[in-house]
């Protein structure tokens, strides 16, 4: 019998989660499980032990994900899913606030559909913080989940601008979540005092790199129209026909003679 046929049994015959699903929450279940033995979890926590506790082969696993790391990824995905459908329910009442707030609105609600796992999450942070490479990786994740959560809080994230909004909206996030993983309070007061620094640090770097966009606008424009030129300049002209080199060649032989 595979992993995936037991689990199935043991599940009385009801239909499975998915592979993905299962994965990303047997890992942040051994994390959290394994909270006392501190910053060295992460490196304890091998494929084999969270296919094992997700009821999956290696191969099911292979397939779902290609490293332990790629599962963090995952888990932002499943936020983001979640996240998104939680937005389409609330749109309407958020639609005429202003970015700031609306952005506010899609943090908090990305913390609280985080906030089953963060037990897991405080032991993963601790040991992935060690590792260049993954954070990097994980990094590339945020911003492509603060895409689509910007664009659901309808700030445009096209263009240079819109990338320096995506990455300033995942560093947003991710500081905020520092707070966060250790606020035990139920108000949240900490979390919410930093998510407010950041937001106001965060719009104003955004205003100076606005400003530094349109004041250098007229110099973009120049050198576009420079580059332009000079494309066109240096594009070289037909070539001559065949026949031209053939009828010059015996006058050429007759001067040398």
């Amino acid at each position: 019998m595979s992993a995936t046929d037991a689990n199935a049994e043991a599940n009385g015959g009801r239909p499975e989660r998915p592979a993905r699903e299962r994965i990303v929450e047997a890992l942040l279940a051994l994390a959290a499980e394994r909270e006392a033995e501190g910053a060295h979890v992460w490196a304890s926590i091998g494929i084999a032990d969270i296919a094992e506790r997700a009821g999956v082969s290696l191969a099911e696993f292979l397939s779902a994900f290609p490293s332990k790391g790629a599962v963090l990824g995952g888990f932002a995905r499943m936020i983001d899913m979640k996240v998104l459908a939680s937005h389409a329910v609330r749109d309407d009442d958020m639609g005429g606030e202003p970015a700031r707030e609306r952005l506010f609105d899609i943090v908090m609600m990305r913390l609280d559909h985080m906030a089953p796992y963060r037990a897991g999450l405080r032991v993963i942070y601790a040991g992935v913080r060690r590792e260049p490479l993954t954070i990097a990786a994980l990094n590339k994740a945020a911003q492509n989940s603060w895409r689509f959560m910007l664009t659901a809080a309808g700030i445009d994230t096209e263009g240079p601008m819109g990338a320096l909004r995506v990455q300033g909206a995942a560093l947003l996030f991710a500081r905020t979540v520092e707070t966060w993983l250790y606020d035990d309070d139920p108000g949240q007061a900490k979390t919410l005092a930093r998510l407010d620094r950041e937001l106001d640090r965060g719009g104003r770097a955004l205003a100076l790199a606005n400003d530094a966009w349109r004041l250098t606008s007229p110099l973009r424009r120049l050198a576009c129209a420079v580059l332009d030129r000079g494309g066109k300049a240096r594009k070289p002209g037909p070539a001559a026909p065949a026949g031209d080199a053939g009828d010059a060649a015996p006058e050429a032989r007759e001067a040398a003679g």
